[in-house]
């Protein structure tokens, strides 16, 4: 199956998860998440605020700021596609709505963050295979960041609903697969 084919039926049934199925599922994936040993002493952890179904992780933002671990938030610069930085945000009143309303660090509060180096990385998408590869919206926004330095020492975990791993997703060069990938049924580990 195409990357877009692939792309438009995962999105599909992941519409039409109920509120509680979301819920429950958000649930049985933060505690994979909790059981990880780097999770655990993660002094700077990259995260993503939740749009359009994905799973949602807001409650393992709220226990980072309660432990002071740095939370980074990805901010995507208007005009430059497939591209955006990492700011650091202490508060869920640093957050605004960006350029495809996801909530991110506003930009006046908090700047882009340099020399960051997470420990762990929860990474969404629309699907994984059993390989780590993943699939995204199309934008290369992460597979950018994945790449980069900062992030060579980083545990990157992909995070999705149970159907959503899949056996084969379409590859390109620069792809960066993931070291884990938390569902609500498992955690798989490439």
């Amino acid at each position: 199956m195409d990357k877009q084919t692939l792309r438009t039926d995962l999105l599909e049934q992941r519409a039409g998860l109920s509120p509680e199925q979301i819920c429950n599922s958000s649930r049985a994936i933060m505690e994979c998440i909790r059981s990880l040993p780097r999770w655990k002493d993660a002094n700077e952890a990259l995260i993503y605020w939740p749009i359009k179904g994905e799973v949602d992780l807001r409650p393992l933002v709220t226990e980072l700021w309660q432990r002071d671990c740095q939370v980074l938030l990805p901010r995507c610069h208007p005009g430059a596609t497939g591209t955006m930085d990492l700011a650091c945000a202490t508060c869920e009143g640093d957050l605004t709505p960006g350029p495809f309303s996801i909530m991110e660090p506003d930009a006046e509060r908090c700047p882009p963050k340099q020399d960051f180096c997470p420990d762990i990385a929860l990474i969404p998408g629309v699907g994984f295979d059993r390989a780590g590869n993943r699939l995204g919206f199309g934008g290369g926004y992460y597979d950018r960041l994945l790449t980069t330095v900062n992030m060579q020492n980083t545990l990157i975990v992909g995070i999705c609903y149970d159907f959503q791993l899949v056996e084969t997703i379409p590859t390109e060069p620069w792809d960066k697969p993931m070291h884990a990938i938390c569902t609500d049924k498992e955690i798989w580990r490439p």
